[in-house]
């Protein structure tokens, strides 16, 4: 452990260096030398050093260590998740946002067919296959693209606000869809699966119920001490995982629906928040990316999955923007604007990895599957800041910053309206 924590720590945050030296986020960095520390690279060319860094025996428990930081992610996605944004300019959010998930499904869908005879593990059924693979290709990273965004300075514009809203109602849906998938693929009958998804929306219920007395219980907390509020965090973060677990779902989606549902504007919170941030995600988070990248295997992949891993990134990539961009065309916006929300909400991250995660963990997709996945959402990540550099170049109103009373977005002029 006391080799292996600090190896991959300090290799994760030089990848995330050399990621920002050539303007890609952190994360593309951290995920690609978590990959390179596994079977792909190390274990291949010094099979010996890999063992002497990553010691066989520590690797139970820097999983361990991954698994309860990516808990602490996922709720840390959950609290960031601006459902009231949604608000404004709902019409056109709920537009690029079901396209965005929609056409990505159906693509999902029949592409996991054809895939199912090929790749799916022995004994899976092909529904929750099918389901997983439409609903993994249907996800926004919603921390990575606000991480994009604000490192070019478009958070606060008009097309940052609108994207993040997308993202956010994206991801919310994407989540629903998850919850599904996991009950299905872990119920040992539809009956079980119903009653597994009946569950979650009653602990989601609850949670929502509970934010008045929640929010009391934090203030009066915040009192005392944020570190008592960090506790709580914590511990609701834990608790909630444990339930969802023990409902028959994966214990991440606890997590983030705990994050979801805390309430707003408790200021120690926000600070416990940004403390977990800034200790859990940059120490512990890269083990679960090795966790990840030992359990993919480039090398290994057969010659002939090449041609299901083009067909993946491409069903990916146009599903994302023609669904999104044509949603946002659709709902008014000019050419341009509708490329640039095509190709935001392109961008997968770490929230496509936790979910491979999730699929492979619990057997519904193959090992060769999941590197074929893993790829994919490395190379739509990789592409969205290029992308967004040349189409925002030579375009000042979508980088300006937007006024405060202003709508997300302008929409063009039409004979007889204004804007």
């Amino acid at each position: 452990m006391l080799v292996a924590v600090p190896t991959v720590v300090l290799a994760c945050q030089a990848g995330g260096w050399a990621a920002r030296r050539v303007g890609q986020p952190p994360v593309i960095g951290e995920i690609a030398v978590g990959i390179l520390l596994g079977p792909s690279l190390l274990g291949w060319l010094a099979p010996d050093v890999q063992r002497l860094l990553l010691p066989p025996a520590a690797l139970p428990v820097t999983s361990v260590l991954g698994n309860i930081a990516l808990l602490v992610f996922l709720f840390l996605i959950g609290l960031e998740l601006d459902l009231p944004s949604l608000r404004a300019n709902r019409r056109a959010v709920a537009s690029v946002a079901a396209g965005s998930v929609l056409l990505p499904l159906t693509l999902g869908t029949a592409l996991a067919l054809a895939m199912y005879p090929y790749l799916a593990p022995p004994g899976v059924q092909r529904p929750p296959f099918v389901l997983f693979i439409a609903a993994a290709l249907s996800i926004t990273a919603f921390p990575v693209l606000a991480r994009i965004l604000a490192d070019r300075g478009l958070a606060t514009t008009r097309l940052g606000t609108f994207a993040l809203a997308c993202a956010a109602a994206d991801d919310a849906l994407a989540w629903c869809l998850l919850i599904a998938v996991t009950s299905l693929a872990t119920a040992a009958s539809p009956l079980d699966a119903a009653t597994a998804l009946v569950l979650t929306v009653g602990l989601i219920a609850a949670l929502a119920t509970a934010r008045p007395l929640v929010k009391r219980i934090l203030e009066r907390a915040a009192r005392v001490s944020d570190d008592l509020v960090t506790v709580l965090a914590v511990a609701g973060l834990l608790l909630a995982a444990w339930t969802t677990d023990r409902i028959g779902v994966h214990p991440a989606i606890g997590a983030f629906l705990f994050g979801a549902t805390l309430p707003r504007g408790v200021l120690a919170l926000e600070r416990s928040a940004a403390r977990l941030q800034h200790v859990i995600v940059p120490v512990l988070l890269p083990l679960f990316f090795v966790d990840i990248g030992l359990r993919t295997d480039l090398a290994a992949l057969p010659a002939g999955q090449w041609g299901w891993a083009a067909l993946v990134l491409a069903v990916a990539v146009i599903g994302k923007l023609v669904g999104a961009g044509g949603a946002a065309r659709l709902a008014g916006c000019d050419w341009r604007w509708s490329a640039l929300v095509g190709t935001l909400m392109n961008c997968r991250g770490i929230t496509e990895i936790v979910v491979l995660g999730i699929g492979l963990e619990l057997g519904v997709i193959s090992t060769d599957l999941f590197t074929i996945m893993v790829l994919m959402a490395v190379v739509t990540t990789a592409a969205t800041t290029p992308l967004l550099d040349r189409l925002t170049r030579g375009a000042p109103d979508l980088t300006a910053p937007a006024p405060a009373d202003a709508p997300l977005i302008v929409l063009p002029k039409t004979p007889g309206e204004s804007r």
